[in-house]
């Protein structure tokens, strides 16, 4: 059975260090790929821009910094859960992302509520849909 998770959070698109501007971005979570998050960012003037990468990425980055190559997640501080910072990169183009911390622990709590972390494997269908799910990425990549 396919189930998800959504939430709306708020964040801060950093343009430069002067100017950054607050945006709705959705975040999904869907069992039908229980590896993976979905980052839907709402800028104003153009079409949603969907990213997705590894929810234990997210997970880690909360609390330290994490990832490499094209997504990149640290706590701003790392001695405190205030808030993270979220880089996406496309070759030299990148992204820079600054959200509260709180709402995206309380996502991933509700996804871990789904799915635990580790356990994603252990879905029934999940090799079933696994060829649909990353057709569906490559599909979202090459659209963006």
């Amino acid at each position: 059975m396919r189930e998800s998770v959504q939430a709306e959070v708020m964040m801060s698109f950093l343009v430069s260090e002067e100017l950054s501007f607050r945006i709705p971005v959705e975040l999904r979570y869907d069992t039908c790929d229980p590896y993976a998050v979905r980052l839907t960012f709402h800028l104003p003037g153009d079409a949603p821009v969907t990213w997705a990468f590894g929810r234990e990425l997210l997970v880690d980055g909360v609390g330290r910094p994490c990832g490499e190559g094209d997504v990149r997640v640290a706590p701003v501080d790392p001695d405190t859960l205030g808030e993270v910072l979220i880089r996406l990169q496309v070759g030299s183009d990148q992204a820079l992302f600054r959200s509260s911390a709180a709402p995206l622990v309380a996502f991933l709590d509700r996804t871990d509520k789904l799915v635990p972390l580790g356990q994603e494997g252990a879905l029934a269908d999940f090799d079933a849909h696994l060829d649909d799910a990353l057709d569906r990425i490559l599909a979202e990549q090459n659209a963006g």
